[in-house]
């Protein structure tokens, strides 16, 4: 018996090593895939296999090509195959996979820049998100990063993969890391399930350890001098949340493109929730290398001192996918006590893509619910206009709950969105005030003007359509103090003395101003006709004709003010 309780006892301490060595295993490999590998040693199996791959890659990379963002091109079968890239990538992956990972960029900077000079002592963090991002792309934001920014001001580049479903974003990307960036203070975490934009960053924000975070997209490439001004206006201002002067980077040939060395723009909003570039607000900044104030960031890019970030709300946890989080965090900046502001002299490269080449979880409108969450909390009355376009979201429950984020704007006591736009954002047109008339306009045929769903960013008709029983956006237009018949960035105008378009307003009075008379016609001096419904189909544009004081020429405003008429 004691022999064999003995082997027995034997047997079982095998089996206990065995196990041990198969645990010790799997956390090996969820080392290697789930979590931060930097500096850990890979099996030799895995070695070879990664290595067979990214050897031959790494032979048919075209040493300078593209150098000094120059547009690059291939030929043969591979320019055929790039062309398919593009229309199935909204990216010629071809094309990155054979330029150098650490191409050389020109200085974009205005000359100027040079003269500044930058002592600052903060360690900043460089927070990357990406979900099934071409793996030569993501290097080559990398390296971007590590070859354009000091030793002593990078505390670390933190990679958070969104669960991608590309195997080359998984093993090999961790392989190159830790053998082609080893002590590159670069570290990886690869999330179990997407959980999307904002809640990936949270979770990059979580492990960061340097004074300053900068997020950045994964398809960047930073330039030289690009970190030390971000860097040295967060030492100044622990509440100025900074964005570079984001440059383009065409999607076909990788070339990288500036509207100069002078000339930006500052981030604005539409009333539908959208981001929009406006010019720079004062004529004294448009000459100045030093931050500009920006009413809004596009969000992809930016730098925010760690503690204020933080301090201030983070983000909105409960805020899903992607879209909306840069104007909430935009507004709440500014309302809370921060300041939003653009670094001319920081500037950075952005692939700017025609369509997104992957799909969102859950095929929500993120972006929608997003806004709404955001309207509802910093927008207060204003937030009208945004339901205007989305009335389906004004009560709907699938925005969720919103108790927190208005707890975290009373404990910040954070103030109105009236004092935003009067201070921060003060040429913003608002529809409903200072105008002389605005809502519906009716034709005494129940037939409204209406914008006949024209993008925000085009140009077309000014439409007739049979009129909506509720308050819709599409129908809602304003005589402005300065006689403009317009929408909330386009104006209607006379083109080929007939023909009514609706193009940007540009505050020419001649072009774009008309007159609301007591008999109900609107007026355009410049062409000395009247804003005419007669033999106009129901979808098509309205024009202009000989003024007849027919009912044709009849026009109501749902509300008019005392001073409208003329």
């Amino acid at each position: 018996m004691l022999l064999k309780y003995g082997r027995l006892k034997k047997i079982h301490i095998k089996l206990l090593i065995v196990v041990f060595i198969l645990i010790l295993y799997v956390l090996v490999y969820l080392k290697l895939f789930n979590n931060d590998i930097s500096g850990f040693n890979l099996p030799l199996k895995f070695e070879n296999e990664f290595e067979a791959i990214l050897g031959p890659y790494e032979a048919k990379i075209i040493e300078k090509l593209g150098n000094n963002g120059e547009p690059a091109y291939l030929w043969g079968d591979e320019a055929l195959e790039g062309e398919k890239a593009l229309k199935k990538f909204a990216l010629n992956t071809i094309l990155s996979d054979r330029m150098p990972l650490d191409r050389k960029l020109k200085d974009p900077r205005n000359t100027k820049c040079k003269d500044f000079q930058y002592d600052t002592k903060l360690k900043a963090t460089v927070i990357i998100i990406f979900y099934n991002e071409l793996l030569s792309v993501i290097l080559r934001t990398i390296w971007s990063v590590i070859l354009q920014s000091p030793e002593q001001n990078l505390q670390e580049i933190i990679l958070v993969d969104d669960s991608s479903t590309d195997e080359n974003l998984k093993g090999l990307l961790d392989y190159y890391i830790t053998t082609r960036l080893k002590d590159k203070k670069v570290k990886i975490i690869h999330l179990k399930n997407r959980l999307g934009l904002i809640r990936a960053r949270l979770q990059g924000a979580r492990l960061a350890t340097g004074d300053v975070m900068i997020f950045l997209d994964a398809h960047c490439e930073a330039t030289k001098g690009w970190i030390e001004p971000l860097l040295a206006r967060i030492e100044e201002e622990k509440s100025a949340v900074l964005v570079p002067i984001i440059d383009v980077i065409e999607a076909n040939t990788l070339a990288y493109s500036t509207n100069g060395d002078t000339t930006y723009q500052v981030g604005g909003f539409s009333w539908s929730g959208h981001f929009t570039w406006i010019n720079i607000q004062d004529e004294a900044d448009k000459k100045k290398l030093t931050p500009v104030k920006s009413p809004t960031m596009a969000g992809g890019l930016f730098a925010i001192d760690r503690k204020f970030f933080w301090n201030i709300g983070s983000y909105d946890e409960q805020m899903d996918g992607w879209g909306g989080e840069n104007l909430e965090m935009s507004f709440r900046i500014w309302q809370c006590g921060g300041r939003l502001e653009t670094v001319p002299c920081s500037r950075v490269g952005h692939i700017f893509r025609d369509f997104h080449p992957y799909t969102f979880p859950n095929n929500k409108d993120t972006h929608g619910i997003n806004t709404a969450r955001l309207a509802h909390v910093w927008m207060d009355d204003y937030k009208r206009f945004f339901f205007m376009y989305q009335p389906g979201l004004e009560n709907n429950p699938v925005v969720g709950d919103l108790t927190h984020r208005k707890q975290l704007r009373s404990k910040l006591r954070c103030k109105s969105f009236k004092w935003y736009l009067e201070n921060i954002y003060p040429e913003k047109f608002v529809p409903d005030e200072n105008v002389y008339a605005y809502g519906q306009v009716k034709t005494p045929f129940e037939l409204c003007l209406d914008d006949l769903q024209l993008p925000e960013d085009k140009i077309g008709p000014l439409g007739l359509y049979n009129c909506h029983p509720y308050t819709a956006m599409s129908q809602f237009f304003s005589l402005s103090s300065k006689g403009e018949l317009r929408k909330e960035n386009v104006c209607a105008e006379v083109f080929s003395s007939k023909m009514v378009q609706l193009t940007e307003c540009h505050g020419h009075k001649r072009d774009q101003y008309w007159v609301f008379h007591k008999n109900g016609t609107i007026y355009h001096p410049t062409s000395k006709k009247c804003l005419s419904s007669e033999n106009i189909d129901i979808g098509k544009g309205v024009v202009v004709d000989k003024c007849k004081n027919t009912v044709y020429q009849k026009w109501t405003f749902t509300n008019i003010n005392a001073t409208a008429y003329n």
